[in-house]
């Protein structure tokens, strides 16, 4: 279980459960749109968002769906130019620290 994971379920069990159960267990598996999809989705919005502690989680759930570096790349160029260069330049920081901890 991810840090961040166990930490909600110590503080706030509920938000927790209500997570694993909404979030991850009915909205991250809707057919509508694949989980690649939706991990690009929720990257930008984390990136747009400053959100760096679950922005590093998401890339590498990003990373893992099947978005590569590169994407990545283009994503936070993307977002950078809508929310603005100092939220990008934070994004290109995270994402070098999750690219160097899985050597890619």
């Amino acid at each position: 279980m991810s840090t961040a994971r166990s930490a909600m379920q110590e503080v706030s069990p509920k938000l927790a459960e209500i997570a694993a159960d909404v979030l991850f267990g009915d909205v991250w598996e809707r057919p509508e749109l694949s989980k690649r999809d939706r991990s690009m989705i929720t990257v930008a919005n984390l990136i747009a968002l400053y959100r760096t502690d679950q922005l590093r989680g998401h890339i590498g759930r990003a990373l893992d769906n099947g978005v590569t570096k590169e994407e990545i790349g283009e994503i936070i160029l993307h977002t950078a130019f809508y929310a603005g260069v100092p939220v990008g330049a934070n994004a290109v920081r995270v994402a070098k620290e999750v690219f160097d901890e899985r050597g890619i």
